[in-house]
Order: C-alpha cells, then structure tokens, then sequence
C-alpha cells in the first residue's frame, strides 16, 4: 500500500458539493440579500431549479437526507401546499430560464399522480422551462408504478435515477431497503416503455455485510439493465449525525481497507464494460453527455453530485434545499414547522448561508476542477503550503505538477477528496466530523 493511501484511509473530509461546505453556513445571510441576489439574474441566463420532497414511507437505515417517515398523506398534502406558495414566492424574483429541473427527497416518487402533475403545471406557469430542459427524479423503485411513470412522462420528466445500493438480500435486509432484482427491471423496462431513456442507477460500497462476492453479483445484476450512468457512493457512516444509523450492525461493516479493495474492483468491473469513469464516483456509458461534459472540461458537480448542469445559479426549493448563486449559497430552514410559518407570512423560508469572498471564489474553483476534471491550474507561488502539502502525493505519482497545472493519476481518482481538502481553508477550524475519504 502507498503512503498516501495510508495517510487517506480514514481521514475525515468533505465530499465537496459546494465550497465552501454547509457546515460553514451561518445566519449573516438574508431574505432581502438573496432576493437581491435573484433580481440580478437577467433573462439570457440559465438556471436550475431543485424540489425537495423530505418524505418516505419507511427509514433506510444508511441513508444521510433530510427526510421524514409518514403513515398517511395528509402531511405530504400540506407541504406540497406550501412548496407551491415558495415556488410563487421565488418566481417573482426571477426572469432566467430553466435549463434543469431536479426533484430529489426523501422519496419524490411518494407524491401521487395527480399531485405530480398539478404541481409540474404550476412549475411551468411559473417559470420560463427550456423546452430542451432536463426534467430528472429521483426515484424509489419501491413505490412507483405504471401509472406514476406515465404521468412523469407526460410532464416531461427525461431522466430517473433509481436508488439501489445493493441486490443481495442479506445487505438489504441489514440496512433496511428490501427491492429485489426483478422489482427494479420491471421498474426499468416501464421506463423505457414509456420514453424515458436516460436512467442512473445509484450503488453504495462500504455496507454491512457487503463482500467482494457480493458486490460483483450486484455489479453484474446492474450492468444487465444497461443504465446510462451508474453512480458508485461510499457509504458516509455518521451516526453522530444522523441517528438511525446507530441501527445499521457496525460491526458488519467493512473496514476501510476493504472499501478501498471493493471500489476499485467494482470500478475495474464497470470499466471493462464499456463504462467510462467520472470524477470520484460516477460511470458512463461512452455516449453519455457526462462523457462529452468531462472531455470538454465543462463537467460540474453540485448538490445532487456530477452534472453536466451549466446554469448560472441552482434555486433550491422545500424544506433544507440548498440554493447556489454567483454570490454565495443559502439553505432553507430544516424545520418542517418553521418552513410552513415563514412561507405563511409571506417570506422566502431561509435560515442560514454564506457570501463568498474572493478567496473562497478561488479555492472553490481549484476544489470542483479537482473533483470534476481531476486536473487545475495552479499558481504554485501563491498556495505554496498547499504545494507542501502535496509532496507525499507527488513523490508516489498520486499528483504531478507541470507547467503551472496540478494532476491528478487516475489510479488515485478515489483520494480525490483528500487531495482536494488540501485547498479548503475552513478544514483546520471545522468543528464537524465528515465522512470517511476512503
């Protein structure tokens, strides 16, 4: 094993979604500020808009969203109420066109037919939607069903992305997300069925129980519906964080020299199928825009990972959604009653966020170009600590360094969140745990 493979294997560091990281978000960030900000948008440029729905019908034990559990509907009912009112509230502010539509939870597939349908129209009244726009759901292939998918196709909805984690029975059953093989192909198929090609399909290695075995028989299982785009996670194991993954058998999980083993040879699967990779955890097929998106170095990653997304601003709507301006970003309130109260009073539902300095315009720059492109250009005199801080990397060819542009090999593509970390300058003073970087 390297010395830098050792000095990654359980250090702790953002996953980078944004830069600077929402733990540094804070309250000096207001309502009338981000309307500013929204009114200096102009009609020629793009945005992106993203609904969050913080509802599922059971609890999987792993995962790490803001959502909540409900036994009926009327709850889901009230919210998608006051989610309409926001998107009201946003529009006035607003005269760019949408370039992207994301609807991610929670499980957005809760939502019935209908209601899906109402609010998608109320969307398109409200905004001005590329007709070209990418319209994409996060789905649980647990509860949706020929009519939900038929609806989605008739508001013009053009990518799913299915979350499997993993087939084996056993995984499932320990991480509470039961779904078998057949459950998801015929899921599939009905997409197709009805003109929805574009499909990711979301794997995570690092579970309990999980083995090399297993996870190559849940590859192969996942290679068989010939998604688009696979997306390989390592499971974020924070239990200080979220709490009902003190649930999930800690002593059945792999460690972290065994998740490094399971990546690696999941990816060296994925890639002698055809599969391109991208970033730190994402697989294409070779005609994906992604692909194009990574060759012409315009990929981008934000809140909902890698995409070829190049709007100017992402408006995150309902309950914690986070939105990304030239500006700063800004959050929504985690308060399901907090939320309902503000947008009563006619106010955007804000609660903290953070205005970017210069400094950190340049660092979140050489960060994403890291996380996206595996490769930034650098000005070694100006980040001479960071340049020191690369040493170990450079002297076992993690890293190179020519001509004023910092590389990452392709061999180290899963330490790209610790070689990254090397130029976030809140790290050191973070008083929060991350993930593992391995």
């Amino acid at each position: 094993m390297k010395t830098t493979e050792l000095i990654d294997i359980n250090q702790r560091v953002p996953r980078y979604t944004s830069y600077p990281t929402a733990p540094h978000f804070h309250t000096g960030v207001s309502m009338k500020m981000y309307c500013e900000w929204l009114e200096t948008l102009e009609p020629r440029d793009t945005l992106s808009l993203y609904f969050h729905i913080p509802y599922c019908q059971k609890l999987c034990w792993f995962c790490g969203c803001h959502t909540k559990i409900v036994n009926h509907y009327e709850p889901i009912l009230n919210y998608l109420d006051f989610l309409e009112r926001e998107v009201e509230l946003v529009a006035r502010h607003v005269t760019s066109t949408v370039q992207h539509v994301h609807f991610g939870g929670g499980s957005p597939t809760i939502l019935k037919p209908d209601d899906f349908l109402r609010f998608m129209d109320l969307v398109r009244q409200c905004f001005t939607i590329n007709p070209d726009a990418e319209i994409a759901v996060e789905m649980d292939p647990r509860n949706v069903d020929e009519k939900k998918i038929a609806v989605y196709a008739q508001t013009g909805v053009t990518r799913a992305s299915l979350g499997v984690q993993d087939f084996n029975p056993r995984v499932q059953k320990a991480i509470n997300r039961v779904q078998s093989y057949t459950l998801v192909r015929r899921v599939v198929e009905t997409l197709r069925a009805k003109g929805i090609n574009a499909l990711n399909l979301d794997l995570i290695y690092g579970l309990p129980f999980q083995t090399l075995k297993s996870i190559t028989e849940t590859i192969e299982q996942t290679l068989s519906l010939e998604p688009s785009r696979i997306s390989l996670f390592g499971y974020a194991h924070v239990p200080w964080m979220k709490k009902h993954q003190k649930l999930v058998p800690e002593e059945a999980l792999p460690d972290s020299e065994q998740r490094r083993y399971m990546y690696e040879y999941a990816a060296s699967i994925l890639k002698d199928a055809g599969y391109i990779a991208i970033g730190l955890d994402h697989f294409a097929q070779p005609h994906d825009d992604l692909v194009l998106s990574t060759n012409n170095k315009t990929l981008q990653r934000n809140f909902q990972g890698y995409t070829t997304d190049t709007a100017k601003a992402l408006i995150g709507m309902g309950v914690s959604a986070i939105s990304s301006m030239p500006q700063g970003y800004v959050q929504n309130t985690t308060s399901g009653i907090d939320y309902a109260q503000i947008i009563k009073e006619g106010d955007l539902p804000l609660s903290r966020g953070i205005v970017l300095t210069e400094e950190d315009k340049l660092r979140r720059d050489i960060i994403m170009a890291l996380m996206c492109t595996m490769e930034a250009p650098l000005d070694s005199t100006s980040y001479s600590k960071e340049m020191a801080l690369l040493k170990p990397y450079i002297e076992t060819g993690d890293v190179s360094y020519e001509d004023g542009m910092l590389k990452v090999h392709p061999s180290a593509r899963n330490r790209l969140r610790m070689i990254a970390s090397i130029f976030d300058s809140y790290l050191s003073t973070a008083d929060h745990r991350y993930s593992c970087a391995s």
